[in-house]
């Protein structure tokens, strides 16, 4: 029915070790995250009675829902992007294109290919579900409407980055506007609810995904007809939304695709007598050459459209969100709320931290994904093969696409800080916290583009890459987060909760070490990876206590500095990139 590009991935999934490994790793982080909140809570007071069993259960899945949309939705909007943009690269997506196959078996067999691995995951993790309404506080209708709110997100996110995919011919493009674009359409889901005070509460949730699943993991959504309708709603709209993208894909999919980036070429004379008498056509341009600096990657990565030019799209989709968190923190300034605050759980933040923190997140991602994606789309097109051989050196080449990736990114860059800086102006941060806030902003951004260019540079695959280099970025700001919130909701003595923190960041620390030091373990890159997230939960817990944040950025910068040299130095000694001879044993894995 899909077509056999889907009928080949249904058959080989299943023979891929990595498929089981992904399956059993989710499934065991959700359970030790479960673990840990058993042990912690118990550490304080234990589960006496059926109510105790109860809140535990209710809070454990309201902590775990959201975290499974997100990540389940981040691996299939990201997966989807960046397998199709890796057949544009690979120049096998024109093949597919030459064939019988129509379009929809060529876009759908994509997007359903794409699902396979977060749907299982999905389904995997029922099981663990199913077991919190053992508890009470739960019953098995939230965890289904958990699900089914799940289950359509992930079907949007995949079908947005299948076609962004098959849109936009680089893979930083894909990927980026895959991003922007889903937030976007989360962001104005939440404004239109917001600020539409006639509209029925069922609407609401029909067209926002994070109260959707809020609805759907409260007990009111077995209690309330408008709850239930409402999350139907969602999943409805949602679908429906997910199949007007996957029909407009399967129409563009011939139109949009080659592009106009694949030129025609004058045929090639086949004898010396055709070739002196042959002209070039008067129609054609001649270019004179241009001057290339003593650095050609990165007078390439300046001078040159070398990620496409419709990355000005991508610029002015972050420009309008950056104009959106700018109104928002306006008009928190004007009304005297910027220093009021935003939660309830000890000494809250200020209300101006979530939008800060938001886009600065996703700064973070799309100057991690065009790092990677820019090491990546040279060893697709087998440019970096031809690199090898000449007298460019490592740091040239390292260098020249750190440099590069900042100077083509440096709106993502520079907006959040300008937003800092406006706070200052504006009597919201001191002078010495802006400092701060700025010299780490630029820790940060070197070590998401370090952490992409080592990527791109171990794994032969660039959807593996792609994968393991944003899911580290996931892990330091999310994994942590849910960590810290973990200890400070269940409160006891630190000596009770010691170990299941040790658990968690040991397990944080092994599986960073697996994503970086894999293909070429050293001893810095152990110490980075089992170091970086206790340093990492260091300086966030110092931030929420809101005490001196010398101690805060003076962690970031021993930290992410040492992570960033142990990944720099052995790329800077010498080529450390895995060449064909892997390739044929990585191809399949992509």
């Amino acid at each position: 029915m899909l077509g056999p590009i889907f009928t080949r991935e249904a058959t080989v999934v299943p023979k891929r070790p990595k498929t089981y490994l992904a399956r059993a790793v989710y499934v065991l982080s959700l359970f030790l995250l479960l673990c840990t909140g058993y042990l912690v809570l118990d550490g304080s007071r234990s589960l006496g009675n059926s109510g105790d069993a109860a809140r535990f259960g209710g809070w454990m899945f309201t902590l775990l829902a959201p975290l499974q949309l997100l990540v389940l939705s981040s691996i299939a909007a990201v997966g989807a992007a960046s397998s199709v943009a890796q057949e544009k690269d690979r120049r096998t997506l024109i093949l597919l294109l030459l064939t019988r196959l129509s379009g929809f078996e060529v876009v759908a067999g994509k997007m359903a290919a794409t699902l396979l691995t977060p749907l299982s995951m999905l389904l995997c993790s029922l099981p663990l579900f199913l077991c919190l309404p053992l508890l009470g506080g739960v019953s098995p209708r939230q965890v289904m409407g958990v699900y089914a709110v799940t289950a359509a997100s992930i079907l949007l996110a995949a079908s947005v980055g299948t076609l962004m995919g098959m849109w936009r011919e680089k893979t930083f493009q894909a990927i980026a506007l895959t991003v922007l674009g889903l937030l976007m359409y989360i962001g104005l889901g939440e404004i239109v609810s917001e600020s539409v005070s006639t509209l029925p509460e069922t609407a609401k949730l029909a067209i926002s995904a994070p109260r959707a699943l809020a609805a759907a993991a409260s007990p009111m959504a077995s209690l309330s007809n408008e709850t239930a309708a409402g999350v139907l709603g969602f999943v409805i709209v949602t679908t429906g939304l997910a199949l007007i993208v996957l029909a407009i894909g399967v129409i563009k999919v011939r139109v949009w695709n080659p592009s106009r980036e694949v030129r025609m070429r004058a045929p090639e004379p086949e004898s010396s007598d055709e070739a002196l008498h042959a002209s070039a056509p008067a129609s054609w341009k001649v270019r004179a050459p241009r001057p290339v600096w003593d650095n050609p990657i990165l007078w390439r990565e300046v001078r040159t459209w070398a990620y496409g030019r419709k990355v000005l799209v991508i610029r002015v989709a972050f420009v309008l969100l950056f104009l959106l968190v700018a109104a928002v923190l306006y008009l928190q300034i004007q009304d005297g709320v910027a220093m009021e605050s935003g939660g309830r759980i000890g000494r809250a933040l200020p209300s101006v931290t979530l939008p800060l923190v938001a886009i600065g997140v996703i700064s973070l991602v799309l100057v991690n994904a065009l790092a990677v994606t820019s090491v990546t789309g040279e060893r697709d097109g087998l440019a970096i093969d031809l690199l090898l051989v000449t007298d460019l050196s490592p740091a040239e080449f390292v260098f020249g696409k750190l440099l590069g990736v900042m100077y083509v990114a440096k709106e993502m860059i520079l907006l959040p800080m300008v937003l800092v800086i406006y706070l200052a102006a504006n009597g919201v941060l001191t002078i010495e916290n802006t400092v701060y806030v700025i010299l780490g902003s630029i820790i940060l951004y070197v070590f998401v583009a370090m952490l992409g260019i080592h990527s791109g540079l171990n794994y032969v695959a660039g959807r593996s890459a792609t994968l393991a280099s944003l899911g580290t970025v996931f892990f330091l700001c999310v994994g942590i987060a849910v960590c810290m919130t973990i200890m400070v909701s269940f409160r006891g003595a630190f000596q009770l909760q010691l170990a299941p923190f040790l658990v968690m960041i040991l397990g944080g620390g092994a599986a960073l070490f697996a994503a970086l030091g894999w293909r070429n373990p050293s001893s810095a890159i152990f110490m980075a990876s089992f170091g970086l997230p206790l340093v990492t939960f260091y300086a966030i817990t110092q931030f929420l206590l809101q005490t001196d944040h010398l101690y805060v950025f003076f962690a970031m910068l021993v930290g992410y500095c040492f992570t960033t040299a142990a990944m720099m130095i052995p790329a800077l000694s010498e080529f450390d990139v895995s060449l064909e001879r892997d390739r044929a044993a990585a191809g399949d894995a992509a």
